[in-house]
């Protein structure tokens, strides 16, 4: 059971660090490419900042020409400071109004740019070959799931603080500058070592996040494995097996999280560290230079006001540093997924009515990542008749019907429907004349009607009903069931066994009044009753005028087909085709 999640597992790790790898910078660039609400945030956390920035130089000006002015001058009343008052009072209004603003909209925006994000991933779930999203599909559920939602601290925190460090920390040492160099030269020193110290923090902590990402990934994929097989791990009495598996990846999740947190503790307490030591030092300087004359008070205050903003935007950066890690190694993820999506040009609108209709395959060859698989596949599917895909495993039977579906390009050759290109074809109206079988049939969460009704509305107490449950067997599985097609079912079929899926999947497909059939080996898990069954249904559908295209290799299955035709794949650098 380890086998299948821990090989893409380790895939996954290594495309992870390839895409960080490619990474550059703090923020990639490709958050504002596939969000827009992340250019309006940027957009809008950039003004923000820049009104907060102004408003920290007016307020601290203010503060140090009103305390000087009052210790220093003979202007003593409220009323001979009332402008410079108002005036302080305003910027402090207005600054406690942009900090309002960006923690009202900040948010609200974080969670539209990762709703953006989710609804980007799934679409090109959708839109990848069924060979690529399979080995895939652990790693965007946990992207979908959890992974993106990592986003929202880093934008809510580190990407406001970023954007500070670049506005606040140079204009509040310009400012410095102006008033009391000493103070500024002591900046100059003491600055560079807050970033020195997040780089060797980073150095300590490349990987983590992308560990820990990959470590809840493995670990929801053995659950799911887990859960979707326990029936028949109770069957066999191995329901216990996996818990010693599943408690490694457990601890190795939970060691990896700890890890990362005792890393983020130490760090900022080292920055926090040093900020204090730093603004205690410009705090010593200006007090001595006061108590022995070399320098005004107005300056002197001003400089310390502004001290603590200098450094407050790097020590924010160094404290949102594992938010912006935790967050871009799902950010990287989900860019992973959509950069490998094929984007497919604008759907066909032809429509086609397959009743009557040959579905023919010319010259049909689709790339593999050992060669071509089917290579050269022709082959004519005519209604009333029953087309048999068969050869070895891994020749390209499944994947010629992905190209039927349209679901899978092909790199040569075409597929055709009625003389039509299946890439003209208008999509919807397309599938919703196929009745498809694949070898993992769907089921989805709900109850055994509502799966029932995926090929249309279906009347449960109908003779063709009643025929098909007998045909597939499925009618002893109600019996065993109190709420018959009112039994829920969990995800990918919770709570059937796995000959229970496939005849439900049957059963749904024979009462289908859809007129093309595609069936990826339909008589698996069945036993030799049923298959026989179930393929006299089939035979009796093309009989009914019905395209039939069955994939197997079993002679039961071979004998009912009118074209039985060879499937081939080419190996790559091999000049003779693949037995």
């Amino acid at each position: 059971m380890s086998t299948r999640t821990d090989r893409p597992a380790r895939s996954q790790r290594r495309a992870g660090r390839e895409e960080a790898g490619r990474r550059r910078g703090p923020v990639d660039p490709r958050l504002w490419k596939y969000s827009a609400s992340a250019r309006g945030y940027l957009v809008l956390t950039v003004v923000l900042s820049a009104v907060n920035v102004a408003m920290v130089i007016v307020s601290a000006v203010l503060i140090g020409t009103i305390l000087a002015g009052v210790i220093t001058s003979d202007r003593r009343t409220v009323a001979e400071w009332r402008t410079d008052l108002i005036l302080l009072a305003i910027a402090v209004a207005v600054r406690v109004l942009v900090a309002w603003l960006h923690a009202r909209y900040t948010h609200r925006a974080a969670n539209r740019v990762v709703s953006e994000l989710e609804v980007e991933v799934l679409r090109a779930a959708v839109r990848m070959p069924p060979r690529e999203l399979d080995p895939r599909r652990d790693e965007i559920a946990t992207v979908l799931t959890r992974g993106v939602r990592a986003l929202a601290p880093y934008l809510t925190g580190y990407v406001p603080a970023l954007i500070l460090a670049a506005t606040l920390t140079p204009a509040t040492f310009v400012v410095i500058l102006f008033q009391d160099v000493t103070s500024a030269m002591i900046v100059v020193v003491t600055l560079p070592l807050i970033p020195v110290f997040m780089i060797l923090i980073g150095l300590l902590t490349r990987g983590k996040s992308e560990q820990t990402l990959a470590a809840l990934t493995r670990l929801s994929g053995q659950l799911l494995d887990l859960i979707a097989g326990l029936p028949t791990l109770r069957a066999l009495g191995r329901e216990h097996g996996p818990a010693a598996r599943i408690r490694e990846l457990g601890d190795a999740h939970r060691k990896t999280t700890m890890s990362s947190l005792r890393v983020a503790f130490l760090s900022s307490m080292v920055l926090e560290l040093l900020a204090t030591l730093s603004v205690a030092l410009i705090a010593v300087s200006i007090g001595l230079r006061l108590v022995f004359g070399d320098m005004d008070l107005e300056p002197g205050i001003v400089a310390l006001i502004l001290a603590p903003e200098v450094y407050l935007p790097l020590r924010v950066v160094g404290a949102q540093f594992h938010a912006a890690e935790d967050g871009l190694a799902a950010a990287t993820r989900a860019f992973g997924v959509l950069d490998r999506s094929p984007r497919r040009e604008e759907s066909g609108t032809v429509v086609v009515d397959a009743s009557g209709a040959v579905v023919e395959l010319a010259g049909l060859t689709v790339r593999s990542r050992s060669g071509t698989a089917p290579n050269r596949l022709n082959a004519r599917c005519a209604p009333g008749e029953v087309t048999v895909l068969t050869g070895a495993n891994g020749s390209g039977k499944s994947t010629a019907l992905q190209t039927v579906l349209g679901l899978t390009s092909p790199d040569d050759g075409s597929v055709r429907v009625g003389g039509v290109d299946v890439a003209e074809l208008d999509p919807a109206q397309w599938w919703a004349q196929i009745a498809w079988l694949p070898q993992h049939p769907v089921i989805v969460p709900g109850t055994l009607a509502e799966n029932l009704a995926l090929v249309g509305d279906v009347d449960l107490e109908s003779d063709v009903l009643q025929q098909a449950c007998r045909a597939t067997g499925f009618d002893s599985v109600l019996l065993e069931l109190p709420r018959r097609w009112d039994t829920m079912v969990g995800a990918g079929g919770l709570g059937l066994s796995l000959g229970q899926r496939q005849r439900l999947a049957l059963t749904r497909l024979l009462v289908s009044p859809r007129p093309v059939l595609l069936l990826d080996e339909p008589t698996a898990h069945l036993d030799d009753d049923t298959e026989r069954t179930v393929l006299t249904s089939l035979r009796e559908l093309a009989r009914a005028g019905r395209t039939v295209v069955v994939v197997g290799h079993r002679p039961s299955v071979l004998a009912i087909g009118d074209r039985v035709i060879e499937v081939e794949a080419l190996k790559e650098g091999d000049a003779t085709h693949e037995s």
